[in-house]
């Protein structure tokens, strides 16, 4: 046996191709040895921008002493958990019904059936962190595995039998969900919220942009102010900590402190995506200079260091450079002297720099201590010296991109960033994320409309998950809604059909997370619960409620609503996983249509649209028409014209519209009065 890993295309299976560990990919094929061979799987399950993944690594993967341990007792699996969520999926939700926190990397011990019998995620080379050694852990597991096969079969059925009842959902009162309920769900969330130093829960604190995306919806209905304070507060906190990248931008993955401060320095483009949402969607209504500020930073960042070359966007940037974590992003307070002179003093003083350092001896930028912005002038100053350290460290040894193509994670920044052109009116932003659709449906697209999950290196590779469908779904969407192009709108309808055909689970409702004709797994895995990306199950519902909406068809409507009632069981339970799909049932019952009857060129046209940058309106529904007569016969806007022959607006909502409007100041007026809350 060899180390099998240099003949793959992820940059993290790649890193681990000269182990003296015999890494093998995973595949029948070595599920087929480690039964020829009677050896227990270790599965090892990482990604390239994993900062405990490399200290693994380099303790006990690059260890002669330990490989050949491993080499000896198991088959050793390396998978990136990017290029395969649904293998993670299943063997993290094995962890955690072992009662182990989850995390990378995840190390789990398998038979040959790829059932797993136990595991764990990071174990130290010796017994130290109150953890057991690896090697110690390497020769008990195969111990039992060889001596007790009668504790690896309790273990294993148990297990096995949990992971499947967990996909069939649960039973039970299925409680009516209503925007009264979800009021209530926010009000909740919102004790969460740390009134301190923003964001939701402690240390170690995430974005969770779902659960600040709920308070928001809650605020936008109620009018609540403490609800919007929650939100301002927590992306304040965020664009303002040390996760932020001051000088290149971009937001790191989560932070290890409570304030902000400190983060594992990864960058991950699904992150990014979320927030600039999240951020964009607080800024129609509080026009904030930082929020637009970040928005425009981040988005720079995005097009200068994550575009591939075939125009789609790549994964992640490491936390790591040299073997040091961090190293490219942290300053002594020497360096900044040396570079900014007689300006090192009064910057030092806003981003918090000092001589013992806010981090390890040295110094993450921030403005812990200035959140607010300071005056034009000042604020003004300090963009030229931030700009002097930027290109001081352009010229450090950069951490690594990963480059791969995740169709997933591209859906979700390709809306973000179509909507984010249109609002603020950057039309090279709407051709970024149309060429990034095109690279997705050019490289990693089949001709029958088949997704794969991830191109790299003209390879695209393993068959394409309920994630990547939807989000590219509801990417085709939000470029419809921006530029009328109808092939958008036709590929959603054809993505959703995939879905519909090879996904649904006909017995209990809702989508499996793997195709009916993709690798058979121990389990196909079905939720709606939110990870570190939205949950396929839960976006489906926006994009099936908009295809309602926007094609009249009442199919998506009653999928949408059987998907709804697949998952509700688990509202009384515990709702707090499930944000997207309650942020989404808003737009299912509560939708703002906007019809405006014109010619999307014509520049009333365009100032009709433009209006909407001024509200708030998370559950809008944008159809530009030249003419109703399209619309289905039960549309409230069929057949309605316009005003005075100028380009007009109707607002509907279920099925009503409001009085036409062929004036910005009419347009504003409706707007303005069918909102419970109205705009800043």
């Amino acid at each position: 046996m060899k180390n099998l890993l240099g003949a793959e295309t992820s940059p993290y299976l790649l890193q681990h191709q000269d182990n003296p560990v015999h890494w093998q990919p995973w595949s029948a094929e070595t599920l087929a040895l480690a039964k020829k061979e009677g050896k227990p799987i270790l599965l090892s399950v990482g990604y390239a921008a994993c900062h405990w993944c490399h200290v693994m690594a380099h303790e006990s993967f690059e260890d002669e002493t330990t490989a050949a341990l491993m080499n000896d007792l198991f088959i050793n699996i390396k998978v990136d958990r990017e290029e395969r969520p649904d293998i993670d999926q299943i063997y993290q939700t094995a962890l955690a019904l072992l009662g182990e926190q989850g995390g990378w990397p995840l190390t789990m011990f398998l038979n040959s059936s790829g059932e797993p019998f136990w595991g764990g995620t990071y174990f130290p080379p010796a017994n130290s962190y109150g953890r057991p050694g690896f090697q110690n852990v390497l020769q008990t597991v195969s111990d039992i595995f060889r001596n007790e096969p009668e504790k690896v079969t309790k273990n294993r059925d148990a297990l096995k039998e949990a992971l499947k009842n967990l996909n069939r959902g649960l039973d039970g009162e299925r409680p009516k969900l209503t925007l009264e309920i979800m009021d209530r769900i926010a009000a909740r969330y919102a004790e969460e919220a740390d009134p301190e130093h923003g964001g939701i829960g402690s240390a170690p604190k995430f974005p969770q942009t779902y659960v600040l995306e709920n308070i928001w919806r809650s605020y936008l209905r109620t009018g609540n102010m403490s609800l919007s304070e929650i939100v301002i507060k927590a992306l304040t906190a965020m664009s303002q900590g040390g996760i932020y990248d001051h000088l290149g931008g971009g937001y790191a993955r989560y932070s290890t402190d409570t304030f902000w401060l400190a983060p594992h320095f990864e960058k991950m483009l699904y992150d990014n995506a979320q927030i600039l949402d999240l951020l964009l969607l607080v800024h129609h209504e509080t026009k904030s200079e930082l929020f637009e500020e970040r928005i425009y930073e981040t988005i720079g960042w995005l097009l200068r260091e994550m575009t591939t070359p075939e125009g789609g966007f790549a994964a992640t940037i490491d936390a790591d450079s040299e073997g040091v974590e961090g190293k490219f992003y942290v300053w002594s307070k020497d360096e900044i002297d040396e570079i900014l002179g007689d300006h090192a003093p009064h910057f030092a003083e806003i981003y918090g720099v000092s001589a013992e350092g806010n981090w390890e001896n040295t110094n993450i930028l921030n403005r812990v201590k200035y959140p607010d912005r300071l005056d034009i002038e000042a604020e003004a100053a300090l963009a030229p010296w931030r700009q002097k350290l930027f290109e001081h460290r352009e010229s450090r040894i950069r951490p690594t991109l990963d480059d791969k193509v995740l169709t997933d994670w591209n859906g979700l920044m390709i809306a973000t960033l179509a909507r984010a052109g249109q609002y603020f009116g950057e039309a090279h932003w709407i051709e970024a994320a149309e060429n990034a659709f095109v690279a997705i449906t050019t490289h990693s697209m089949e001709n029958n409309g088949r997704l794969h999950h991830s191109f790299r290196l003209g390879r695209a590779q393993h068959t394409g998950l309920l994630d990547d469908y939807a989000n590219m779904a509801r990417a085709a969407i939000a470029l419809y809604e921006i530029t009328g192009k109808g092939f958008y709108l036709e590929r959603a309808e054809q993505w959703a059909d995939i879905l519909d055909k090879h996904f649904w689970d006909h017995n209990g409702g809702g989508y499996f997370f793997t195709a009916d004709d993709a690798e058979a797994l121990i389990v196909r895995s079905k939720n709606a619960h939110d990870n570190a990306v939205p949950a396929g199950n839960g976006t489906m519902l926006e994009v099936l409620a908009k295809l309602h909406l926007l094609t009249g068809k009442r199919e998506p409507f009653e999928k949408a609503t059987e998907l709804l009632r697949c998952f509700s069981a688990e509202l009384g339970r515990n709702f707090f996983p499930l944000g997207t799909l309650l942020n989404n049932f808003e737009t299912l019952v509560n939708a703002r249509q906007i019809i405006i009857i014109g010619e999307r060129s014509d520049p009333q046209v365009i100032d009709l649209i433009n209006v909407l940058k001024d509200f708030s309106l998370p559950s809008k529904v944008v159809n530009v028409l030249e003419d109703t007569s399209t619309l289905p016969f039960d549309h409230p806007a069929k057949d309605k014209t316009k005003l005075e022959n100028k380009p007009t607006a109707h607002l509907c909502s279920g099925p009503t519209c409001s009085l036409p409007a062929n004036s910005v100041v009419d347009f504003a007026a409706l707007l303005k009065e069918a909102t419970q809350h109205a705009p800043a």
